[in-house]
């Protein structure tokens, strides 16, 4: 690992000492524990809201992106214009994705049926360099202050959070938790705010190189929430795979930059064609036998900057989105 010439968590403190500062007016809880570790509640027992969310998906983005919501956001059929949609932009699309905002830390504490498991995504994944991702990456953070972001609709257990914060080798008292149930108005928008980070996720799976990827862009509608978890779950990944748009930016040949194009969209996969809370439960909720080739959005284009020419692929499909945001055709 080179020593990094940013720091991810240095860059996402001024961010969350703001989220924090401004908790009250975002309708956020906030949790000092008894080791100093300081939790973020972004919809668990309190509202929280779109701008919370917003907030937090910037943060997850290791102070390397914005995050914006629109309104208006066109996508056809039954929907029309749909009200409002969320637009992610980065200065170092592989990093603030990849290698922070990528829910790629897996967390879990105890057994059975009351056993706490989470995906850990934000800037402190970065402090730990247990993923091979980060070898790739040639990054390693270093900073005595992390966040990670869970989406839970629960707490996590101390003994947990004193792993994560030894993990990350800081003191406790250094470590913010911020935690989105994904049926909450925060979480939706945080979750939803990937859209460019699973094309750029499909990429890396695909054997693109990432360092050929030099910017990106990525917008999608933001679904209405839902009570039950795998209703919500199945709304904010519909958004990705049924009208999710990304422009990215590569160096490298046409063919490249087209072969690209052509497979990253969700349409490419088998298992694209149903509302995705209709797969999930078609798989027996078994996240690991639907095909990984699906989490992508709906419409790509890459540009190649070294010919000026840009490759587009694949269509925003208004009647699953319908279907799936309990809309009427």
């Amino acid at each position: 690992m080179t020593e990094p010439t940013i720091s991810l968590n240095a860059l996402a403190a001024p961010l969350v000492d703001a989220l924090v500062a401004d908790a009250a007016r975002l309708r956020l809880g906030l949790e000092r524990l008894d080791n100093g570790c300081l939790v973020v509640d972004g919809g668990i027992d309190v509202p929280g809201g779109l701008e919370a969310g917003r907030r937090i998906a910037q943060i997850c983005l290791g102070g390397l992106g914005r995050v914006s919501l629109r309104g208006g956001l066109a996508v056809g059929g039954p929907l029309g214009d749909w009200p409002l949609g969320v637009e992610v932009s980065t200065t170092d699309p592989v990093l603030a994705c990849l290698g922070s905002q990528y829910a790629g830390w897996g967390l879990s504490h105890g057994e059975g049926k009351g056993a706490f498991q989470a995906l850990g995504s934000g800037p402190a994944r970065a402090l730990t360099g247990k993923e091979p991702l980060f070898a790739e990456l040639g990054y390693r953070d270093h900073c005595e202050r992390a966040v990670l972001v869970l989406e839970v609709d629960r707490r996590p257990p101390a003994p947990l959070v004193e792993k994560i914060a030894r993990d990350c080798g800081i003191a406790p008292d250094g470590l913010t938790l911020i935690l989105t149930p994904t049926r909450s108005l925060a979480g939706t928008v945080q979750i939803v705010a990937r859209v460019l980070e699973v094309a750029l996720h499909k990429a890396h799976t695909l054997g693109f190189d990432l360092h050929a990827i030099r910017d990106g862009f990525g917008s999608a509608p933001l679904p209405p929430p839902a009570p039950d978890f795998v209703t919500a779950m199945g709304r904010t990944n519909d958004a990705i795979l049924f009208a999710g748009q990304v422009q990215l930016f590569v160096t490298g040949s046409d063919a490249a930059a087209q072969d690209l194009a052509e497979r990253l969209p969700s349409g490419a996969s088998r298992d694209y064609g149903r509302p995705f809370a209709e797969v999930f439960k078609a798989y027996n909720y078994d996240f690991f036998q639907i095909d990984p080739l699906l989490f992508s959005p709906a419409r790509i284009r890459v540009t190649a900057l070294d010919s000026g020419r840009t490759f587009s692929a694949g269509r925003i499909d208004a009647a699953l989105l319908a279907a799936s945001f309990g809309c009427a055709a």
